[in-house]
């Protein structure tokens, strides 16, 4: 397979490599200075090469082929990787743990090993070099967590640059989003921030400059890419339409992709950190499903109650017919009136214990007069004796 220049001109060597996706230019000519490219089969010490049309060219003993369509991928960095295709500490690196079925690709800007969220993967490496810098204009959006305290208006002096041990930072915009409360005579604060360069450490040695120890740094947004809902560890591809949409101004028409559909579905979300057995053997209890009662696996009616704890409160019993339990009427009560559940139209006329237990009045004789005033005459004398005693009342 060949590497075959797009263009009229001869470019070089970075160049073509970068195209073709095997790192930025920067990388290549790092990649060159170790004696890992080489072109036609002789080893190349000078990045200052032109490829000419029918050349082959091979990194690493590997075959490098021509400019493909530019793919472009949203990943969620976990904390604990390196952006970088090898460590020489021999540290885990991002590339290492992306899934199956990616092609080769390179980082859009990087992000330090302690720092996580979202990163952007391309197998174009011209278009990794022109988004990593800052005539680009894209902005990158952080969430921090800092150590230490700080107000709005120490954070509004970012908005003018600051200079940290001879480097010189351009505006920042830093919005305080939360204060936690004190604890052990500090707080913790979040802080948006937003800039546009990308140096390294930028956010860090800034934030440090002020008074704040970054301890916790996600990226959530670079450019028009944003994080979303991507789990750590998790891959998901753009999908072309947008890259057309979104990248016009940096990719070359040749390698413009086309069509609406992506090859890869997405996936590689981190597993645990802990399995279930390493939890078990770890002294933590795993968690136990909870066992069903009879009838429930089928669906049908529910089994019996366990029986519960001594000390509970047992609820009280319902009625068949209501919501109310009538409550029972003693001897003394029986003359009063009471609840009933039956409505007071559809009861019979006996129905009513009240009525029942009161006597009812003696019929009057044909003929007698009607007794006056609503109790009938009242008595011309009072009874005397110990309690009606005394003088007659007074009318």
């Amino acid at each position: 397979m060949t590497a075959q220049d797009s263009s009229p001109r001869n470019d070089r060597i970075a160049k073509v490599l970068a195209r073709a996706g095997v790192a930025s230019r920067r990388e290549v000519e790092r990649l060159i200075e170790e004696g890992r490219v080489a072109i036609n089969g002789q080893t190349l010490t000078t990045p200052a090469v032109k490829v000419e049309p029918g050349d082959i060219l091979t990194v690493d003993g590997e075959v490098v082929g021509g400019a493909e369509p530019t793919r472009v991928f949203r990943y969620h960095k976990p904390v604990g990787l390196m952006t970088s295709h090898n460590d020489p500490m021999g540290r885990p690196t991002v590339f290492e743990t992306l899934p199956d079925g990616l092609p080769r690709v390179i980082s859009i800007g990087r992000l330090d090993i302690n720092s996580e969220g979202l990163l952007l993967l391309t197998n174009d490496g011209e278009l990794s070099r022109a988004l990593e810098l800052p005539s680009s204009g894209w902005v990158r959006r952080y969430r921090a967590r800092a150590f230490g305290h700080t107000t709005q208006e120490t954070l509004d002096t970012l908005k003018n640059g600051i200079t940290v041990e001879g480097v010189r930072y351009g505006a920042i915009e830093a919005k305080l989003d939360k204060a936690a409360g004190e604890r052990e005579g500090g707080r913790n604060v979040w802080i948006t921030v937003t800039l546009s360069e990308g140096k390294n450490r930028e956010v860090r040695r800034v934030l440090e400059a002020i008074g704040l120890k970054v301890n916790r740094l996600l990226r959530l947004a670079y450019g028009p890419f944003s994080l979303g809902t991507l789990a750590p560890g998790e891959v998901e591809e753009v999908g072309p339409r947008v890259i057309r949409e979104l990248l016009v101004d940096h990719i070359p028409a040749a390698r413009m992709p086309t069509g609406n559909a992506v090859a890869f579905k997405g996936g590689g979300a981190l597993r645990p950190r802990r399995t279930e057995a390493e939890i078990a053997g770890g002294g933590r209890r795993a968690a136990q499903p909870c066992k069903p009662r009879p009838g429930q696996e089928t669906g049908e009616l529910k089994g019996e109650r366990q029986a519960k704890k001594p000390g509970w409160a047992k609820a009280k019993p319902k009625a068949p017919g209501g919501l109310r339990t009538p409550k029972k009427v003693g001897p003394a009560k029986a003359g009063k009136k009471h609840w009933s559940e039956t409505p007071k139209g559809a009861r019979p006329a006996s129905a009513s214990p009240a009525s029942a237990a009161r006597p009812k009045p003696s019929a009057r004789p044909s003929g007698a007069p009607k007794p006056t005033g609503p109790r009938g005459p009242r008595p011309t004398t009072s009874p005397k004796g110990p309690r009606g005693g005394g003088p007659a009342r007074r009318r």
